[in-house]
């Protein structure tokens, strides 16, 4: 799962069979204070692929900037460029995604992390109380 903002409009493909690719990238930022006192913001950049269906919406949805939810498996290719040295590449395959509101600071101080935007048809959490699969963690 990645909540992050989009780093460019999705770049997309579509193929005689009917089929669609669509690949954006995402970005995640990590803020802590070091070892000074002085906070730092650390940025990540994820590869993200969806496909049909997705990368249909995907065209239509989402433009650079945007923040997005995204939930999916992480995929490794190899591959060796012109002069056969190996390549390697990480992608997040997502097999869905939701777009969320920007909120104001002063507001998420206000409202918490837990105000997401919900969807009609999302599905609700599952309730953890009583719940004897607890005991099975393994922490």
């Amino acid at each position: 799962m990645l909540i992050g903002n989009l780093g460019k409009d999705p770049e997309i493909k579509h193929f005689e069979n009917g089929g669609a690719v669509a690949k954006f990238s995402v970005a995640t930022n990590e803020n802590y204070m070091d070892k000074a006192g002085e906070w730092q913001q650390k940025t990540e950049w994820h590869d993200v692929v969806v496909w049909n269906k997705n990368a249909e919406r995907a065209e239509k949805q989402l433009t650079k900037g945007q923040m997005v939810y995204i939930e999916g498996k992480l995929t490794h290719r190899k591959w060796q460029d012109d002069q056969g040295n190996n390549r390697y590449n990480t992608e997040v395959v997502a097999n869905t995604f939701r777009l969320l509101e920007r909120r104001e600071r002063n507001e998420l101080s206000q409202g918490g992390m837990n105000n997401f935007p919900q969807q009609e048809n999302a599905p609700a959490a599952p309730s953890t109380a009583n719940n004897a699969m607890d005991d099975d963690l393994p922490f």
